[in-house]
């Protein structure tokens, strides 16, 4: 039987700000095809949305860039930066702007993950007339959407004295693969490629310090909830949410605190944990194909 509409995968570098970015990029069959920015979460990479990129590349044009400090993206420090670079939240959405202004993109569909939803969210707010729509797969914009897990770790400041341990406990391989199958209705659907990938990049020695400084800085997200819920509530983008309701950190609640803001949004729960994709790429990947054609 003849194989068809597989896509064609560039993968690339940009220089954003003296950063190098690496980035995947799916090759359409239409000029014309609607474009998706898939941001990743931790402790991932653009890697985590190889699949789905196989899956929907030949109809839609898929970029999923790494950040600084993740996957083949260069990782910075202050002091290979001469003094200039910090890991943060709002670093991040910086050099995502940059990168989608590099590329000259002027409208996409925004797909949000994990740590992807802060930076796509502070993106959106900032440029909202780049937004086509919105894709939430567990990822959290509001209080009630957080575990007591997720709260405890949150708080931690560098000040604590069991901060360094608890950090670095998660940025072990078992709590690398726990995320990826934690919650999971078969584990055998989930790759290991994902969690090794993950740890070969977070035990490189110059990967530890952009972990922490995320970490610590994480409950700026918080703070800025209030403004991405006005946010929604004011523009009523398009909104999918797929949401692995299992997961341990980010809570079945915040998957529905969406319709609260944008009441029209779609809702799917699956019965899985953190990385919904890993398991669930096959029922997911047609309701974004439908979300997309429908909404662009």
């Amino acid at each position: 039987m003849p194989v068809t509409h597989i896509p064609a995968i560039r993968h690339r570098f940009v220089e954003i700000d003296g950063v190098r970015l690496f980035y995947r990029e799916s090759v359409p069959n239409g000029a014309d095809a609607p474009t998706l920015l898939l941001l990743h979460g931790f402790p991932s990479s653009s890697h985590q949305y190889r699949r789905l990129m196989d899956a929907l590349g030949s109809h839609y044009r898929l970029i999923a860039p790494d950040y600084p400090g993740f996957g083949h993206s260069d990782a910075p420090t202050s002091s290979t930066a001469g003094g200039q670079f910090t890991y943060s939240f709002d670093r991040l959405a910086d050099l995502m702007e940059g990168f989608v202004d590099a590329l000259k993109i002027e409208r996409f569909m925004l797909y949000v993950f994990d740590f992807g939803a802060p930076v796509g969210l502070r993106l959106a707010t900032r440029r909202p007339e780049l937004i086509a729509g919105l894709i939430v797969q567990n990822g959290n914009a509001c209080h009630e959407g957080l575990s007591e897990a997720a709260r405890s770790f949150i708080a931690l400041t560098p000040e604590d004295v069991d901060a360094g341990d608890r950090i670095e406990q998660l940025l072990t391989l078992q709590m690398t693969r726990a995320q990826y199958e934690g919650g999971t209705s078969d584990p055998e659907r989930v790759a290991p490629d994902g969690w090794t990938m993950d740890q070969h990049f977070l035990d490189l020695p110059e990967r530890r310090q952009p972990q922490y400084d995320l970490f610590f800085d994480y409950k700026s997200n918080l703070a800025r909830y209030d403004e991405w819920q006005d946010w929604l509530q004011r523009n009523q983008p398009p909104t999918l949410i797929t949401w692995g309701r299992n997961d341990p950190f980010f809570t079945e609640p915040g998957a529905r605190a969406f319709l609260r803001d944008v009441p029209e949004a779609e809702l799917h729960l699956f019965e899985t944990g953190h990385f919904a994709l890993e398991e669930y790429l096959p029922e997911i990947a047609p309701l974004i194909a439908d979300f997309v054609d429908r909404t662009w």
